[in-house]
């Protein structure tokens, strides 16, 4: 990724969409989620947590299809931390196979949706038969202009950040930059979001507070919404919910 190649910025869209009543008239042009709560709901049930998991990707195409719907340019989701490698084995090898069975059941759906696939995270970390099914989904959909999906697999923000800085230090060291032009915009182009905007909206299930290292830069300015419930019962509804929420938070940036 070029560190000098600026990031688009695009602010959130007007639109006019009827929801129960009330109206929907500015969406975020970049939604951030972090699903969570699929081993609870499993656990509630009395079903295995690969239950919950698998249900979980299914609701990955239901919200994916509510955000196109409603004009949302990109979604960002947390589909496997850097963190997540310290589960137990069998459930890490299921995780990392919840991709390719995601791509290879919904792929032809994201297309026909004009959905663009794309990912964030350290990729050539994980196995082959992963990195096998997102490359093709990638190929496949990367003529598509529509909403995308960018998925989040072996990510962690802090060692994102460090990977920004071993890139930047590199270029001063090979002396193609001067420490002194280092700034906001030399570090956002040196993350893996270099081509994306900063999320507008953030939310995160299961009735946790917290980013679980999650988009740490990227979220500065972000508005964040919590949702009690977990992802595999994070419904449509309650996803429009967050987007009336957020269209009337007032977003300063620090001014007036």
């Amino acid at each position: 990724m070029g560190i000098f190649q600026l990031p688009f910025r695009k602010k959130s869209k007007k639109t006019n969409v009827e929801l129960s009543n009330k109206s929907l008239t500015l969406v975020p042009d970049h939604v951030a989620i972090i699903m969570d709560g699929n081993g609870r709901w499993a656990n509630e049930r009395g079903l295995p947590r690969f239950a919950g998991h698998k249900e979980g990707m299914d609701n990955v195409k239901r919200i994916v299809k509510a955000a196109n719907k409603h004009n949302i340019s990109i979604i960002t989701m947390y589909a496997f931390s850097t963190e997540n490698w310290k589960r137990p084995k069998p459930e890490v090898d299921y995780l990392l196979k919840l991709p390719k069975e995601f791509l290879n059941t919904y792929l032809p759906e994201l297309i026909e949706e004009n959905v663009q696939i794309k990912t964030i995270g350290a990729f050539n970390l994980l196995p082959e038969h992963t990195k096998k099914a997102v490359q093709h989904a990638i190929e496949k959909t990367k003529a598509n202009d529509g909403l995308i999906l960018n998925i989040a697999l072996n990510y962690g923000s802090r060692s994102e950040l460090v990977h920004s800085v071993q890139s930047i230090a590199n270029s001063v060291k090979e002396g193609n930059l001067d420490p002194s032009q280092i700034d906001e915009s030399t570090i956002a182009n040196s993350l893996y979001t270099y081509d994306l905007p900063d999320p507008d909206l953030l939310i995160r299930t299961s009735g946790e507070m917290r980013l679980s290292n999650f988009l740490l830069w990227q979220s500065a300015y972000t508005e964040f919404w919590f949702a009690k419930e977990y992802w595999p019962s994070f419904t449509e509804e309650i996803f429009e919910q967050a987007l009336l929420d957020y269209q009337n938070r007032k977003r300063r940036f620090g001014g007036l």
